[in-house]
């Protein structure tokens, strides 16, 4: 079994929850300089039911009790991804049965949200257990081409 030990879970998902946030605003104001205020605000609406979503993950999924065993870590985790997909399709009924949204803009500013979550999923987990034997590979081949190109140089001279 792999297991991986984060400082401080909740922590490190309310910040993506904030940098979500922040991406969100981003492509808000990138809608509105392209489109108008209209894709501004279906930018807003997208991003910020992803942002929203992350959140009630980071509170039900990682509670100050689902840190006393694996086993309510386990359900607390699976607790709080079900409360994620239930709110972002709530919440994506709801805007697309009462507003009329630019598409394009609120899909695009919602799929934007998943880089943050990924770029923080990469800095946070440890490198890959085979990283440091593939960097001994390369560097091996690296001399041994090294090697052979000599060797080619001084039979050809």
């Amino acid at each position: 079994m792999i297991t991986i030990d984060l400082p401080n879970p909740r922590r490190l998902a309310l910040s993506v929850v904030l940098g979500q946030a922040a991406v969100t605003l981003l492509c808000a104001l990138a809608s509105w300089a392209i489109a108008d205020s209209r894709a501004a605000i279906s930018a807003l609406l997208g991003g910020g039911i992803s942002s929203l979503a992350s959140l009630a993950m980071a509170l039900v999924g990682f509670g100050k009790q689902a840190a006393t065993d694996p086993q309510r870590a386990i359900r607390a985790f699976f607790v709080g991804e079900t409360a994620k997909v239930g709110v972002v399709i709530v919440l994506f009924v709801v805007v697309l049965k009462t507003m009329k949204v630019v598409p394009l803009a609120m899909l695009g500013s919602y799929i934007a949200t998943f880089f943050v979550f990924w770029v923080a999923l990469a800095n946070a987990l440890p490198p890959l257990a085979g990283a440091g034997k593939s960097r001994a590979f390369w560097r091996r081949a690296e001399s041994a081409a090294g090697d052979f190109l000599q060797t080619k140089n001084r039979r050809g001279s």
